[in-house]
């Protein structure tokens, strides 16, 4: 990673602030034009047609400090409602409808568990925070985890046998969602495996609990005010892409067409801030969000983590990050990118071997949810893999 120290005129040393991103030409970032050509075309693709992949996408990707693709295309909002019957959308005027711009807020959905990771370990690094801790030592009323020995690092590495999720939708009142929280035991074998948004909400809480701040105050004012992504927070967002005509019996819940409200039924249960979903955010803030991290945790003046802590996110098997998955990563996967991927549609990669960032934004689940369909992302990436490979060294003037 890059040294962050220079000397200053004094003859002292002081934290050198890590360049910003900039918008700049491919070759720039030492990227093959062609293949970046390729990766644009393919997601303006996967917006037409009948039954698109997504009504509408935003992609962000680049190398080092600059910007080599910010592209828009379809639709954030192009469909009123979804009609079971026909199995289809029902289409809006195209007069009624609202384009896509790489302005776009999007529902983040589980890249918000990203976030609540970058918070975890702002506390590990704090001290306030130990990684193989007790969950239960924070948090005694959670019974069964206590009970069963969890600790911080398995829910950070979703190794703690806690189930998927649990239908806190279906609760009465906030009350009994707090109780079947904390009287939910694991089901599987600790240590193994078994992704679950069970685990960012335990989180949460130990985070809320040793620290007196909620969580959305922790993001704000941990990572995003500090890096400047002020386009980033937990909803309502009125103006974000659309997602789902949300009806019983393929959603959750009975909401009809939700946009600027989180899309995942538990967070919405939750009050919109919730350690695995709720966060809005655009393709730029998290360019941002990305190039911090592949600087070793510095954006400009802002430092949000040090370099060993950011090295404790990203190394295998990652702690919220997912690591070398080459289902969403393509060929970026193999040698360290990292990155995560959200139900609406969201995903990022960050690669420290080569510097370079990729973020697909797209309402997938607009006007309704379909089996999941990663292919396109790993096309995606592919792309930026081989537009490395095409051209050789980043230039960094």
């Amino acid at each position: 990673m890059p040294s962050l120290e220079r000397t200053c005129e004094c003859g002292g040393s002081r934290e050198l602030s890590a360049p910003k991103l900039r918008s700049d030409t491919a070759e720039r970032a030492g990227l093959d034009p062609g293949e970046l050509r390729h990766l644009v075309q393919e997601v303006h693709d996967l917006t037409t047609g009948k039954r698109p992949w997504a009504a509408g996408t935003v992609v962000v990707a680049g190398r080092g400090p600059v910007i080599a693709v910010e592209e828009a295309a379809g639709w954030a909002v192009r469909y009123s409602a979804y009609d079971a019957e026909a199995d289809a959308g029902v289409e809006l005027p195209e007069e009624s409808r609202v384009p896509m711009t790489v302005g776009t807020p999007f529902d983040l959905a589980s890249l918000t568990k990203l976030f609540t990771s970058v918070a975890a370990v702002q506390q590990i690094e704090r001290g306030t925070l130990g990684i193989d801790a007790l969950v239960g030592a924070y948090l005694p009323d959670f019974r069964a985890a206590a009970r069963h020995g969890v600790t911080v690092r398995q829910l950070l590495t979703h190794t703690s046998g806690l189930r998927p999720e649990l239908p806190l939708y279906d609760c009465a009142d906030d009350a009994e969602r707090m109780a079947r929280l904390r009287a939910e035991v694991p089901v599987g074998v600790p240590g193994t495996y078994t992704y679950s948004d069970l685990n960012m909400l335990l989180l949460q809480f130990v985070l809320e609990r040793i620290t007196g701040r909620t969580l959305d105050v922790l993001i704000h004012d941990g990572i995003t005010r500090p890096l400047g992504m002020t386009s980033t927070d937990f909803g309502p967002c009125p103006g974000a892409a659309a997602t789902e005509d949300q009806r019983r019996p393929w959603a959750k819940a009975d909401r009809g067409m939700v946009r600027g409200v989180v899309h995942d039924e538990n967070a919405w249960a939750l009050g919109g801030v919730a350690g695995h979903a709720g966060l809005f955010s655009t393709g730029r803030d998290m360019a941002v969000f990305c190039r911090t991290l592949l600087a070793g945790g510095s954006y400009g003046p802002a430092r949000i983590l040090g370099p060993d802590f950011v090295e404790l996110l990203l190394t295998p098997p990652g702690l919220g990050f997912a690591v070398d998955q080459a289902w969403f990563m393509g060929e970026l996967a193999g040698k360290g990118a990292a990155g995560h991927t959200g139900f609406t549609g969201t995903s990022v990669v960050l690669d420290p071997g080569t510097d370079t960032f990729l973020v697909l934004l797209a309402n997938t689940v607009h006007p309704v949810r379909r089996r999941a369909d990663s292919a396109p992302r790993a096309t995606a990436a592919t792309h930026l893999a081989r537009a490395v490979r095409g051209i050789g060294p980043l230039t960094r003037t």
